[in-house]
């Protein structure tokens, strides 16, 4: 499925709470997710390749998978 990143999403990156998080980690936890996601929906507890605990919003749109958010722990 086509993982679609908001600027949003790519701008809370640059900050502090979510550093280390990258767009790949991003990319494989939304492809993680079962099923469909017809609303925006929080899911929890995904892990970066460094070890970093996060949560990202994401809803499914007619194009892919839409990332609305990304939430560092």
């Amino acid at each position: 499925m086509r993982v679609i990143i908001t600027e949003h999403a790519r701008q809370r990156l640059r900050e502090w709470r979510q550093s280390d998080i990258t767009l790949k980690d991003i990319i494989e936890a939304a492809n993680g997710i079962p099923g469909r996601i017809p609303c925006a929906t929080r899911f929890r507890g995904f892990l970066t390749k460094s070890g970093r605990m996060f949560d990202l919003v994401a809803k499914d749109i007619p194009t892919g998978r839409l990332v609305i958010t990304v939430i560092g722990k």
